[in-house]
């Protein structure tokens, strides 16, 4: 049989036409599951931290997102309505339409209960303070038989009395005794540590922080709790210090300004 007569026979045309109509039918369901499922049109998740929750708005929208205030916390140095965290994160890629999870710092400030330190050793007042979601200010010292011991407590540079209420996180000075024979300390090394982490190092250390410096790769308040330190003043030295000698930090998301030699894990 020739190709003409071939392609002329009835059943040879129909089995291919109903092939025909199969490929149709299989393409145009391919593309309209493309269309409505967006397979494979990814796009990137916008970075909403430090983002009023207008400003999130607007910028999901724009990115063909929408977003979703989930929760809240209270951050005592972030603005308040600031977007705090975000579920995907910045930089994810998700399909058009993804619903972004926001969890913004408390419009109203959260109170807590001053607990009375007096009598107490720094550590033990530290770890007070810390526990009612206060944070130590500066360590005042005057003359005592007991170094480190608790004689006042100050808010404001006023005596605050124990059960009285203060915003979370609020810094409390503690005026503490110091003998003049136990009155010196170190200064710690503190290259490549974190920001939380220096100041109990300084703290822990009997001694104060005189001057925080963060340089131009910290951009917001995420950056700056996992910035470390890459220089102090004064540098860490065997030379003993007199307790409440203040110590500046100087730090960066720049994990390339540590030096090597100094810095830790």
């Amino acid at each position: 049989m020739s190709i003409k007569g071939f392609f002329s026979n009835w059943i040879v045309r129909n089995i291919l036409l109903a092939i025909a109509i199969v490929l149709v039918l299989a393409f145009s369901a391919h593309l309209l599951l493309k269309v409505f499922t967006k397979h494979n049109q990814e796009i990137p998740v916008p970075d909403f931290i430090n983002m009023s929750v207008d400003e999130a708005s607007r910028a999901a929208q724009k990115a063909g997102m929408t977003i979703d205030v989930v929760d809240s916390v209270y951050v005592r140095r972030m603005a308040k309505g600031a977007i705090y965290s975000q579920n995907p994160p910045a930089g994810n890629m998700v399909k058009e339409g993804r619903r972004i999870s926001l969890t913004i710092n408390a419009v109203n400030s959260k109170k807590v209960t001053m607990p009375n330190l007096v009598g107490y050793s720094l550590r033990q007042a530290k770890a007070e303070l810390q526990s009612r979601g206060l944070q130590i200010g500066r360590l005042i010292y005057t003359p005592d038989i007991a170094t480190n011991n608790v004689i006042a407590q100050l808010y404001r540079n006023r005596d605050i009395v124990p059960g009285k209420k203060i915003e979370s996180e609020s810094p409390i000075d503690l005026v503490l005794g110091l003998n003049e024979q136990d009155n010196v300390t170190y200064i710690p090394l503190l290259t490549g540590m974190k920001f939380n982490a220096a100041k109990d190092a300084i703290h822990n250390s009997s001694l104060n922080v005189r001057k925080i410096v963060f340089d131009r790769s910290v951009k917001d308040y995420t950056d700056s709790l996992n910035a470390v330190v890459y220089r102090q003043e004064p540098d860490t030295t065997n030379v003993p210090a007199i307790m409440g000698t203040e110590v500046s930090i100087y730090l960066t998301a720049d994990k390339n300004r540590v030096p090597k030699n100094d810095s830790k894990k």
